[in-house]
């Protein structure tokens, strides 16, 4: 029971490896507050937690809205006293080449992957505060890392997330709040059908494709992308921030 008596919220929590971590982070002991703009898909995360004897309360937002970032963390304290984890998960994801890249594009890729995290962050630091501490989790991608085809303008985004980690770890520090980040690799998720469809191949192509270019061969499942998650909310790591914790098969290593 690593969480123990810790409330955190999830963001993106409604599928992939939001729920995945929501439902990794019920088990060992936290209360969860899912976050999500689906809201079947993150009542449905719910239901999962409720009938494994967890605890969890489910919020539709936006994270891109300051009012919504407000409504998730009220939500928290409304419900269960206060605030100890922050994962940032939700994403909002498109590949294309710039020439392709409209501003609406740009405007909602920058305003969920990036603008997002901040105001939930904003908005969340007084009750870490409060608490005397807290862990934030920032989802990056290996392609916040590395040159890949395709991937304006969330690459681009994923790299500025672990910059502000980096410079929130700094910030707040004096105040016992740890920032890190985690860039994960190909995962099983609903985003992969997606990446199919942008570069017209099948969805096994794709998963072999890049399967490939791991050391291990193949994607992964959410749960082992969960489990790093844990790790940098845990007290296991007491000592750690700043950092961006590279869960990617080896892809990033060549």
């Amino acid at each position: 029971m690593r969480l123990k008596d810790k409330t955190a919220i999830v963001t993106g929590g409604g599928s992939g490896i939001g729920r995945a971590t929501c439902e990794l982070f019920a088990r060992e002991g936290a209360r969860v507050v899912v976050v999500d703009i689906n809201a079947a898909g993150g009542e449905e995360t719910v239901s999962h937690i409720q009938k494994d004897n967890g605890s969890a309360v489910f919020v539709e937002a936006d994270v891109s809205k300051e009012e919504d970032a407000k409504k998730i963390v009220d939500a928290a304290v409304r419900e269960f006293g206060g605030v100890n984890i922050l994962v940032n998960n939700a994403a909002a994801f498109i590949l294309k080449t710039l020439p392709a890249v409209s501003d609406e594009d740009w405007a909602r890729i920058i305003g969920v992957n990036l603008r997002g995290p901040s105001l939930c962050i904003r908005q969340v630091v007084p009750e870490m505060q409060k608490a005397g501490g807290g862990s934030i989790v920032n989802i990056s991608s290996v392609a916040g890392m590395i040159a890949l085809p395709s991937h304006m303008p969330y690459a681009p985004a994923k790299a500025g997330l672990i910059m502000m980690t980096r410079s929130l770890a700094q910030e707040l520090g004096p105040h016992n709040i740890r920032v890190n980040s985690l860039s994960p690799g190909g995962t099983l998720t609903p985003a992969v059908h997606e990446t199919a469809r942008e570069w017209n191949m099948s969805f096994d192509d794709l998963v072999k494709g890049v399967g490939q270019e791991t050391f291990l061969n193949r994607f992964a499942e959410p749960v082992e992308i969960a489990y790093g998650v844990l790790f940098l909310a845990s007290d296991e790591s007491s000592y750690v921030t700043g950092a961006n914790l590279v869960v990617d098969g080896g892809m990033s290593a060549h």
